[in-house]
């Protein structure tokens, strides 16, 4: 089986090669035999790989330990849930999972869009399978999944316990989702630009793939965070990791490309700024693989030191030069036909937050990428704290929290100051009143905090008046408020699912906000019937009483160790939490799984550090994080907002039913 795997990846390779040369040729040669030859070459690749996928996970779950693979990241003890997911648990697994995530991605555009884009076609085809071609020669020459050992193995080594959690079962391939179908939008880009089709044809051809992308992509963080939040057991989420930033960084690009988007194909402008950034996003999702799997950069996430590193850095040096080229070459054909007509107005406003947006993308690129600087310089790894990141962040946060609060009540082309004043009046309001009212009514001293807040709170007003007005015209015509909410989400889905988007992210940031500023730590070693007291001056006191400990159940290869804690809240009962030790025998590794009692108002979050003799002694680490749902809240809202942004018409939905897979409707 393993050799039948290894010849299916060698000719999906073979095969998307072919297809990347013959769909060029046929456009060059105005053959449309080669054409349709190409694309079916590239249906071929995605049923190879597809034929790969489902081998591995065979010998996966039947336990194929002279797999080499399959012996590193599997073994008898793992549930069988464990096993399936190993296929994107080490490196070698993971690539042939990306290659067959990006392969399917892009079957289906090339199906889809077939009929409706033929003079781009060709190089869309070429584009994505050169890409495709460039992570099987990986998988085929340099990380073979099914390399052989020359004995079998009784058992494996099993997968590391940092990923036996759901979050990181679906976590890697959400981001891989996000990743491969940026790859879309950019072939579409670098084929609008070879064949001179620089108008908004390939910005509205690709919309709806570049906000998918986008929605997995952000699917991806929000699960690393709680996966990091659930499992690492440092009381944070965020802690700008190499790896974390490497998947930041392509989304703090592809953000402005959204909202730039729209005004190429409103006012035919940014079409230079609209085709850099697709470029850039591609480039900074293959380096972000890059840093991932090379081994380059330390962290919890990445995969060991690897020999693909020097492979990446060419395919993207080359893939970076091309697109170079093209972009310099179609420089005057990617004019704007119109210019800012008043600097109060929403094409403005849009362009400082394209610009705010690249100023966060520069200063997380350089703070990840400093310690290969500074060890070319001086020879030695200078790692960029956490510190650096919030303090040259926080301000251009904030000025996005503003332009949410003011970009809705402003106008294409030009807005009076006048105008944009009383619109917002309610807004500024609210926003002193909150401000006072936590200063000086609640006591929160933190002056970045508060101004967070504010902030929070003027965006949120803006966007909840929008909706009522919205809402109350469609009532005054007769529709109930539940109806006419529907209604007007319905009939402007791309406006609408944006300001959902808007109040997604104004409720992570009241929870990060909340949990960085005062968050409360403390750690005591406890005997049984002694108690541990946490205050936050934002929540409250918790008093923390250890009751000793138990053995949990342990179904497969882990020895489960549990603390029983009994929980007060301001003097009243609150329960019981338990903390959890977990062994994991194969790998000889513990794992501390915090407990969590969790409100609206706040977490609190307990870690079983160790303990002495058979329990009577114990030490813990609790936090208090005021706020900290919201977040996850807040993201929800986020993810909601743009499944309905990207969720297609009716009459979209109509053509798509009446034209499967490309079929022209007549």
């Amino acid at each position: 089986m393993a050799n039948i795997g290894y010849v299916t990846m060698t000719l999906a390779l073979v095969l998307a090669l072919y297809a990347s040369f013959v769909s060029v040729l046929g456009a060059q040669r105005r053959m449309s035999e080669l054409v349709v030859s190409s694309r079916n070459a590239a249906f071929g690749v995605a049923a190879l790989i597809t034929g790969a996928v489902c081998i591995l996970e065979y010998l996966l779950i039947t336990g194929d330990y002279q797999t080499e693979y399959v012996y590193e990241v599997s073994n008898r003890a793992a549930p069988l849930f464990y096993r399936v997911t190993a296929l994107w648990g080490g490196q070698s697994g993971s690539l042939l999972f990306w290659s067959w995530l990006l392969s399917l991605m892009t079957t289906f555009a090339i199906a889809q869009k077939w009929h409706s884009m033929r003079l781009m076609m060709p190089y869309m085809i070429a584009t994505t399978q050169i890409t495709v071609a460039f992570f099987l020669w990986l998988v085929v020459f340099i990380a073979n999944p099914f390399a052989q050992t020359p004995i079998i193995p009784p058992d494996g080594a099993g997968l590391n316990p940092l990923l036996r959690h759901f979050g990181m079962a679906i976590h890697p391939p959400m981001l891989y989702m996000g990743f491969v179908s940026f790859v879309v939008p950019y072939a579409f880009a670098i084929a609008a630009l070879i064949t001179h089709q620089t108008s908004d044809i390939w910005t509205r051809t690709t919309r709806r793939w570049t906000l998918t992308a986008w929605l997995f992509l952000s699917m991806g963080l929000l699960l690393g965070m709680w996966w990091a939040y659930d499992v690492l057991g440092w009381g944070g989420y965020w802690g700008w990791d190499p790896v974390e930033n490497a998947s930041l960084i392509p989304w703090l690009i592809a953000t402005p490309f959204l909202h730039s988007v729209v005004m190429q194909e409103n006012r035919g402008m940014l079409k230079r700024w609209n085709m850099a950034l697709i470029i850039l996003t591609f480039c900074l999702v293959i380096e972000g693989t890059f840093l991932t799997r090379s081994g380059i950069l330390s962290s919890v996430h990445s995969f060991s030191q690897s020999p693909i590193g020097p492979l990446f850095l060419v395919f993207i040096s080359i893939m970076f030069a091309i697109s170079l080229y093209l972009f310099i070459t179609r420089w005057n054909e990617l004019h704007s036909e119109n210019e800012l007509d008043g600097l109060v107005s929403r094409e403005s406003f849009f362009l400082l937050n394209n610009l705010v947006f690249v100023g966060l993308a520069i200063i997380v690129w350089w703070g990840t990428h400093y310690p290969l600087f500074s060890e070319a310089i001086v020879g030695e790894k200078i790692i960029v704290g956490a510190p650096f990141y919030e303090q040259t962040t926080a301000p251009l946060w904030g000025v996005i929290l503003l332009m949410m609060g003011i970009v809705p009540v402003i106008t294409w082309r030009k807005t009076s100051l006048q105008k944009m004043g009383r619109s917002l009046v309610w807004s500024i309001i609210v926003a002193v009143a909150v401000m006072v009212a936590l200063y000086f009514g609640i006591g929160l001293k933190i002056g970045g905090a508060v101004l967070g807040f504010g902030l929070c709170a003027f965006a949120l007003t803006t966007i909840l008046i929008e909706y009522g007005r919205g809402v109350q015209v469609r009532h005054r015509k007769g529709e109930s408020y539940p109806v006419a909410l529907m209604t007007l989400i319905g009939r402007n889905r791309r406006r609408y699912g944006g300001y959902l988007i808007h109040i997604g992210t104004i409720l992570i940031a009241i929870g990060i906000i909340g949990s960085r500023f005062y968050q409360v730590e403390t750690q005591r070693n406890l005997a049984i019937g002694n108690s541990m007291t946490i205050h936050s001056d934002f929540t409250g006191t918790y008093t923390l009483t250890y009751k000793g400990l138990r053995e949990g159940d342990s179904p497969d290869d882990r020895i489960i160790t549990e603390a029983v804690m009994d929980i007060t809240y301001n003097g009243s009962p609150a329960g019981q939490l338990v903390p959890v030790r977990e062994y994991f025998v194969v790998q000889e590794q513990p794992m501390t799984i915090p407990a969590k009692r969790s409100t609206l108002r706040d977490d609190l979050y307990v870690i079983l550090a160790g303990w002495e003799g058979q329990g009577e002694t114990a030490t813990f680490k609790a936090f208090i994080n005021p706020l900290i749902n919201w977040l996850w809240i807040g993201g929800f809202v986020f993810i909601l907002g743009t499944v309905v942004a990207a969720w297609p018409t009716m009459q979209e939905h109509r053509e798509r039913v009446a034209a499967p897979f490309g079929v022209a409707v007549k």
